[in-house]
C-alpha cells in the first residue's frame, strides 16, 4: 500500500472511488453492530453466575455476627472491606462500599463536596463562586457530563504515553484556587489505554494546591484489567501520597462492574482516615448502607484479592482475542496509509483512534449509516468538542470475535473514505 500522504491528486481520486465502492459493498443488507459502550459480553458476566448459587446460610452473618439482612455497617462490611483494601494496598480503615456504580460514588462525592465542603476545606464548594476542574484528554464523557451538570467549568489538559502533562497540571492547580479537583483514570486509560508512569504519579502526590479543598478522583477502574501476560504496574497513588504528605488529597474509586456483574456488582471509595471520617459522618445522612448481602456474596466468591485477579484471567482469555482483532486489523487496513495513531494497551477496554483532524464526525457518520453503532465523535472531550475532529473511541468488548472482525473492516473502510474526502479537499 502507497501512503496516502505520498500519492498524486489523480491518484487519490482513484482511491476514492475504488474505496466508495468498497463502502457501498459493505454497506448492503440489513446490518446492527453496537459498538458505542465498554460493555461486557454475556460470556464475561456468565464468568460470576456461580456466585448466585450461594445458599441463604452463607449469606445471612457476617465473621463478627453482624446480620447483613439488617440495618448497620455503614462503610461496609469488614470481611468485603478487608478483600478490597487488600486489593488496593490500603487498610480497611480506608475503604468505604457502596453499591454497583462507582460512577454513583464519584457523583455524589461531587455533590456533597458542593452543598457540605470536603475535610479540610474552609466552605463549600457552591459557596466559593466559580469553580473549575481539570480533565486529562481524551477522557471519560461520564466524567465531563458531572461538571457540565453542575456548571463546573471544565479544562483540558493533553495526554501523552506518561499520563497527563504535569507541568500544566502543576501550573493550574497551585495558582488558581477555583480548580477543585482532576479527573484521571491512571491505568488503561479511557480511552487511550495508556498507564500512568511512576513519575507522573508522584507528581500528582507533590502537588501543593492553591485550593484547601482540591480533590484528585483517582478513577481506577481498570486496576485488574490487564488481558496480556505482562500486565502494566500503576504506582500505588497512596504511597506516594503518604511520602509527600499529601493522603487527603485524594479519593480513590474502583468497582465490579466490569469483574462480576455491571448491574450488580459492588463499588469502592477509598480516602484517608480524615477523609473517610468526614464522609462516613454525611453519608450517614444520606443512607443506612448499601447492600450487604452483595458484599457477602462478593466476599464468599472471591475470598482474597488473588481470587480476584485469578477470576480476571478468564476475563482476558475473552478480551484479548478481541483487542488483537482490532489492533490486527488497523495495523493491516489503516497503518500502511500514514492516516492514524493508536496505543496498543495491553488492558483496559478501548482503543483510541486518532485520524487526520476533520475525519472523526464524518467517519462515525459514515459507519452509522452502514449499520455499525460508535461512541459519538467528540465524546472523549469537554462538552463534546473534539478541536481537532480525529479522535474516535474504539470499543471492541461486547461483539464476539467473528462480528468484531467484520465491524472492524467496515470501520477501516469508513476511516479510509473519510480521510480521501479530507486530502482532496485541501
Amino acid at each position: 500500500m502507497k501512503r496516502y500522504s505520498d500519492m498524486t491528486k489523480d491518484e487519490l481520486r482513484a482511491e476514492l472511488s475504488a474505496v466508495k465502492e468498497e463502502y457501498s459493498a459493505a454497506s448492503r443488507g440489513d446490518r446492527k453492530l453496537d459498538m458505542s459502550r465498554g460493555k461486557p459480553n454475556p460470556a464475561q458476566l456468565d464468568l460470576s453466575m456461580p456466585m448466585l448459587a450461594q445458599p441463604p446460610s452463607d449469606l445471612t452473618v457476617t465473621r463478627k455476627g453482624t446480620d447483613v439482612r439488617n440495618y448497620g455497617e455503614l462503610a461496609g462490611v469488614d470481611e468485603c472491606k478487608e478483600l478490597f483494601a487488600d486489593l488496593l494496598g490500603l487498610k480497611p480503615e480506608n475503604i468505604i462500599m457502596g453499591g454497583q456504580s462507582s460512577l454513583n460514588l464519584m457523583y455524589d462525592s461531587i455533590t456533597r463536596a458542593l452543598l457540605l465542603g470536603v475535610y479540610g476545606g474552609s466552605k463549600p464548594w457552591s459557596q466559593q463562586g466559580k469553580l473549575k476542574f481539570l480533565c486529562p484528554i481524551p477522557g471519560y464523557d461520564r466524567h465531563f457530563a458531572i461538571c457540565q451538570e453542575f456548571g463546573i467549568e471544565m479544562i483540558s489538559i493533553p495526554m501523552d504515553d506518561n499520563g497527563p502533562d504535569m507541568d500544566l497540571v502543576r501550573q493550574y492547580v497551585e495558582s488558581d484556587p477555583s480548580v477543585k479537583g482532576i479527573w484521571c483514570v491512571p491505568k488503561y486509560s479511557n480511552p487511550s489505554g495508556i498507564t500512568y508512569s511512576d513519575e507522573t504519579v508522584r507528581a500528582f502526590a507533590a502537588l501543593k494546591p492553591a485550593a484547601d479543598d482540591f480533590r484528585i478522583f483517582w478513577d481506577n477502574a481498570y486496576l485488574v484489567h490487564g488481558f496480556r501476560d505482562e500486565d502494566e504496574q500503576l504506582l500505588n497513588i497512596f504511597d506516594a501520597c503518604r511520602e509527600a504528605g499529601s493522603e487527603d488529597m485524594v479519593y480513590e474509586f474502583i468497582s465490579t462492574s466490569k469483574v462480576t456483574f455491571s448491574g450488580a456488582g459492588l463499588a469502592v471509595l477509598a480516602a484517608s482516615e480524615n477523609n473517610v471520617k468526614f464522609i462516613l459522618k454525611q453519608m450517614g445522612v444520606q443512607t443506612i448502607g448499601y447492600d450487604k448481602i452483595n458484599q457477602l456474596r462478593h466476599y464468599n466468591f472471591f475470598r482474597s484479592a488473588d481470587g480476584i485477579r485469578q477470576h480476571m484471567k478468564k476475563h482476558a482469555a475473552i478480551m484479548a482475542p478481541k483487542f488483537d482483532c482490532v489492533l490486527m486489523t488497523l495495523q493491516m487496513e489503516i497503518a500502511p496509509l500514514g492516516i492514524a495513531s493508536w496505543h496498543e494497551p495491553k488492558g483496559g477496554y478501548f482503543v483510541a483512534y486518532t485520524g487526520l483532524p476533520g475525519t472523526a464526525k464524518r467517519t462515525v457518520a459514515l459507519c452509522k449509516d452502514a449499520g455499525l453503532t460508535l461512541t459519538g465523535a467528540g465524546a472523549p472531550f469537554p462538552y463534546g468538542k473534539d478541536p481537532e475532529d480525529n479522535v474516535i473511541r474504539i470499543a471492541p468488548s461486547y461483539p464476539d470475535v467473528n462480528t468484531l472482525g467484520a465491524a472492524m473492516k467496515l470501520f477501516c473502510i469508513c476511516a479510509r473514505l473519510a480521510a480521501l474526502e479530507v486530502l482532496l479537499a485541501e
